[in-house]
């Protein structure tokens, strides 16, 4: 592009940054916006910069917050003897959705990746073991994806806590509801084996 192109070249590469978006995707949205009114370029500008002066990391569970704790860890109605451990602070809003959880959360905020230099103490998991060893959970629930970053993080946190009193667990995983066993890879399909359970009347 020309020099006059040089902000547009820089929007494209601050987008790229970010991650799933490749090249023809960033110059995609960067486009999206030039052809934008100012007021909704502006409108964007300003919600990026909300966000970033607004939410912090809640310091018990590390989950996206306006307040400190956060509503999930403040909120007394909710089972103080269940732990579950997820990745990301986004994960908490997929469990939420089911109904089905009611108890705290811990959030890594990645993976154990060593290729990538990202290692135990990069997750902060000090501050997991303070917290479950002086937390009473009864039951420490390991949610992370099933990826092979994921995988190792949970068995590096069966390892780190298998010492404690109480319940270690991890997530089901196999087949997903409306698919065709003939799709599945061979990872689901044993993790459908493995987490297997008795049909009953």
């Amino acid at each position: 592009m020309t020099e006059s192109a040089q902000p547009l070249n820089r929007l494209i590469e601050e987008l790229r940054r970010i991650p799933s978006i490749g090249a023809k995707t960033a110059q995609r949205i960067a486009f999206h916006i030039l052809a934008q009114p100012a007021a909704e370029a502006d409108a964007l500008a300003e919600a990026i910069r909300d966000v970033k002066k607004s939410l912090f990391s809640c310091s018990v569970c590390n989950n996206i917050t306006h307040v400190d704790p956060c509503p999930y860890c403040s909120d007394r109605q909710r089972a103080d003897d269940v732990l579950c451990i997820v990745e990301e602070p986004f994960n908490i809003g997929t469990i939420e959705k089911t109904g089905v959880f009611h108890g705290r959360y811990h959030v890594l905020l990645g993976t154990l990746a060593p290729l990538k230099g990202i290692g135990p103490e990069d997750l902060k998991l000090d501050k997991l073991i303070k917290r479950v060893s002086d937390g009473g959970f009864q039951e420490v629930i390991i949610a992370t994806n099933p990826t092979a970053d994921g995988e190792a993080t949970a068995h590096f946190l069966v390892r780190m806590l298998r010492g404690l009193p109480l319940r270690l667990t991890r997530l089901a995983m196999g087949l997903p509801v409306g698919s065709d066993i003939d799709y599945a890879d061979q990872v689901t399909m044993r993790k459908a084996l493995e987490g297997r359970t008795e049909m009953k009347d």
